[in-house]
């Protein structure tokens, strides 16, 4: 089982960035997607990307703000997250999934297993 790793959450401003990482314990040919989760909320799917980058997908939320991208050399995934909102504060989370595409992230992406995740607090 492929164990995941993210980091890089912290509390910044509306308006502020954040880079979000997440390494594997071993690279694998699986997609990997972005989810978060906030108090009180469901999991929400933030975003996808094939193994080898070709193919990504986002939620509405937030298209054209956050980018995902991978380094397989590194076995690292990386989420960019500009003009970040308050709505944006969750607890984030990095699986490998089956597949991804704009629909299949629409339709709900199923995690294999969650990292331990790492918080993102946007203050207004």
């Amino acid at each position: 089982e492929v164990q995941l790793v993210e980091s890089g959450g912290g509390s910044v401003q509306a308006g502020g960035s954040l880079r979000l990482s997440c390494e594997a314990s071993v690279n694998s040919m699986y997609c990997v997607a972005w989810f978060r989760q906030a108090p009180g909320k469901e999991r929400e799917d933030v975003s996808c990307i094939t193994w080898n980058g070709e193919r990504t997908g986002y939620a509405d939320s937030v298209k054209g703000r956050f980018t995902i991208s991978r380094d397989n050399a590194k076995k690292t995934l990386y989420l960019q997250m500009n003009g970040l909102k308050p709505e944006d504060t969750a607890m984030y989370y990095c699986a490998n999934v089956d597949s991804c595409s704009q629909t299949s992230l629409r339709r709900g992406l199923t995690p294999r297993r969650l990292g331990q995740g790492t918080q993102v607090t946007v203050s207004s």
